[in-house]
């Protein structure tokens, strides 16, 4: 049986571990931490629960395909509940609930601009199309080639795609109330790009906030990691935790094993790899893992990519509950365009940030002791900046805690037990992260499809990489498809049985 090698287990990587068990691999993953989840593991501390990563429950269609490739069922791993609203935001005179039923989310549009339900109609039958196309097509691409996209379907409808044109112009088009525009631009945010340099293919985003909901796991996303690594394991896939991996052993151009150091003895262990695939930070594995000769990309490649933002986060445990906050709130009560140029034009400590926070005991009492409440703070802030220290951390939570305050009409200041800060350096520190990014890549029309880093190295023909520094990008749900997409690219070239199915319905 051949095996490989799968250097970190976060979402993409327990997705390419399933993938290529399914294919009939011998599968092996090799962790840094205590437990599997990356970047979406879990925090308990002082009666809390909270996740440390990814809070948005989007695209559940995902997720159901992702678990019926191996004849599983979402509810066999964890339970879902839908959002109603799915959010608030917090402008600067006032709030906004996106419903979760459409009939209702046309009302408010057409009360706050006469016309606007039929104008959400014709946007969001353009965005079904983009869906569908997008996640159930495009994103399955393995992005090596231009002519993957040679597929007559998709030429057809090339120009529905809106590849060419931004989501802000694509928005403007339907909609002139400055707060419509701004809510229909927030879910390419997720993306890692402000909307005036997102393509308007992503749209789809759109569709997936309004017609497909916002959804929450029954006790946290990291439920989707845990269901994810207990499927891997029913699938003979092997874990080894404390596994610091410190290089890939190359011998003619060929990956032969991969060593790790642990904190137990042996402190160095060797496993033999036919091929292995980087889970992990790409660049990380890339300028860390691999002499220089061996490298696909140089450092000045890096260093020109447009990254998604990092983040400022901050975990907080409330001795009380609070009244009518909900899941999600986005405070968009200051400039959204002057916190968008210092991410991405003129990179520096935000001067007056949006920011997010997720109170998930709003919806789940058990993620918190008895009467009190579990708040996640997170500021988007630029990769690579310095002066990422307790100081600034405190001065910025004091800033944002203010405004919290402010808007909600309630005091929390003094009824923090609870709270843990985490950032840019600890992303580096804990994630091997590049310049301390949070999600990856900006999907920008220039860093697309074949304008990603490949995920097959082009000097190590038995090397490849899955996650957000590859194709399809960053989120929850192209990790997971990432997974699946290498996974088939390695059976492609080494053999296996194909680990992928399609869309029912498809």
């Amino acid at each position: 049986m051949k095996k490989v090698v799968i250097i970190g287990s976060g979402l993409a990587g327990l997705s390419a571990a399933s993938f290529m068990a399914k294919a009939g691999w011998d599968v092996t993953v090799l962790e840094k931490h205590d437990t599997p989840g990356g970047r979406a593991r879990q925090l308990k501390a002082a009666g809390f629960t909270f996740d440390m990563g990814p809070s948005w429950y989007w695209m559940p269609d995902v997720f159901e395909r992702f678990f019926d490739c191996f004849g599983k069922k979402v509810t066999d791993y964890y339970q879902l509940v839908r959002l109603d609203p799915s959010y608030r935001i917090y402008r600067e005179n006032d709030s906004m609930d996106l419903p979760a039923n459409y009939g209702e989310v046309k009302s408010l549009f057409e009360s706050i601009e006469p016309g606007a339900a039929a104008k959400l109609d014709r946007f969001m039958n353009e965005a079904a199309y983009k869906y569908k196309t997008g996640i159930h097509k495009l994103v399955h691409k393995p992005g090596r080639s231009i002519t993957e996209f040679f597929d007559i379907g998709l030429l057809k409808g090339i120009f529905k795609l809106d590849v060419f044109t931004s989501m802000r112009k694509h928005i403007a088009k339907y909609f002139k109330d400055p707060g419509l525009q701004q809510l229909m631009e927030f879910p390419v945010l997720f993306l890692g790009a402000l909307a005036k340099d997102t393509p308007a293919l992503y749209s789809l985003m759109n569709y997936a906030d309004i017609k497909l909901g916002t959804w929450y796991p029954k006790g946290g996303m990291y439920k989707i990691v845990n269901g994810m690594y207990e499927l891997a394991k029913e699938l003979g896939v092997k874990f080894f935790f404390d596994h610091d991996v410190v290089e890939i052993k190359i011998d003619k151009y060929l990956a032969r094993a991969v060593i790790a150091q642990t904190a137990n003895l042996p402190a160095i262990r060797s496993f033999d790899a036919d091929v292995v695939i980087g889970a992990a930070d790409y660049h990380f594995i890339e300028t860390k893992l691999l002499p220089e000769n061996c490298r696909t990309y140089t450092a000045q490649y890096w260093d020109k990519r447009v990254m998604a933002p990092g983040c400022l986060l901050y975990y907080i445990g409330l001795n009380k509950k609070l009244q009518g906050v909900l899941h999600h709130s986005l405070f968009f009560d200051t400039d959204f365009d002057v916190h968008g140029k210092e991410i991405y034009a003129d990179p520096q400590w935000p001067t007056a940030p949006l920011f997010y926070v997720s109170a998930t005991s709003v919806t789940d009492d058990a993620v918190a002791p008895e009467a009190c409440e579990n708040l996640f703070f997170l500021i988007p802030v630029a990769a690579g900046l310095n002066g990422d220290t307790a100081a600034l951390r405190d001065e910025y939570f004091e800033r944002i805690l203010s405004r919290f305050e402010k808007k909600t009409g309630q005091a929390i200041k003094d009824s923090i037990i609870f709270k843990r800060s985490y950032s840019l350096s600890n992303f580096v520190s804990d994630y091997n992260s590049f310049k301390g990014n949070a999600y990856g890549l900006a999907n920008t029309l220039r860093q697309t499809a074949v304008l990603k880093p490949t995920l097959r190295s082009k000097k190590i023909k038995n090397l490849f990489y899955t996650g957000q520094l590859t194709v399809p990008g960053p989120g929850v749900p192209p990790s997971l498809i990432s997974g699946e997409v290498v996974a088939k690219e390695v059976v492609k070239y080494f053999g296996g049985q194909k680990p992928t199915a399609p869309y029912k319905g498809d």
